[in-house]
């Protein structure tokens, strides 16, 4: 087991008040895979965006894009980097209630793992050039992040999520809309469970 850095998430667990919120605390000890994991998340908060994460490190590096993953080689899409999250973030699907930082509906958009090109994740990510290979169940093909150079301030750095190798054929509308974990779409997940969250 690799245990999770409390340095690492405490951002993360800054944010939250897990007596509020269904969303992972971050404190259990997670297992290892061989090969690294990355998960997209739909989510529906105060915009729509997808949430693309790593794991590095023991946590998942996370990207907040707010248009759709591109397909077509040469497409770029801003992807903020937000706080680093828990590794049993990638199973977290469901509902974050009003309130709380993030509000909203979320959805396990893809899963799979990934390998970066020529370097390790953690030297590709120091660099601000993180070259992937997605291995993924929606997702099968390279994609690249890259750092904006000098536009970073306190809190906020912007990258660019860019599609490289060939370009893949876009997803259909249903496909667009199902998650990889439950099968279900927004709307399903968003009338799933209550808008409130008080464990107490």
């Amino acid at each position: 087991m690799k245990r999770i850095s409390a340095k690492n998430l405490a951002a993360y667990q800054a944010k939250r008040k897990f007596d509020h919120t269904p969303e992972p605390s971050g404190k259990k000890k997670t297992g290892h895979a061989k090969r690294p994991l990355f998960v997209i998340q739909k989510h529906a908060a105060s915009r729509l965006h997808y949430d693309f994460r790593l794991e590095m490190d023991g946590v998942l590096k996370s990207w907040a894009v707010p248009k759709d993953i591109p397909t077509e080689r040469g497409q770029k899409r801003l992807a903020m980097r937000v706080e680093d999250h828990p590794l049993d973030y990638a199973k977290f699907e469901g509902i974050i209630p009003k309130g709380n930082y993030g509000a909203g509906t979320v959805m396990v958009w893809d899963k799979g793992t990934y390998v970066v090109s020529g370097e390790s994740p953690q030297e590709a990510l120091k660099r601000g050039k993180i070259e992937l290979h997605l291995e993924g169940k929606k997702l099968k093909s390279d994609w690249t992040l890259v750092r904006m150079r000098g536009l970073s301030e306190p809190g906020k750095e912007p990258w660019l999520l860019i599609k490289t190798g060939n370009s893949i054929s876009a997803l259909s509308a249903r496909a667009a809309d199902r998650s990889v974990l439950s099968a279900r779409g927004m709307k399903r997940i968003a009338g799933s469970q209550p808008r409130s969250w008080n464990p107490k």
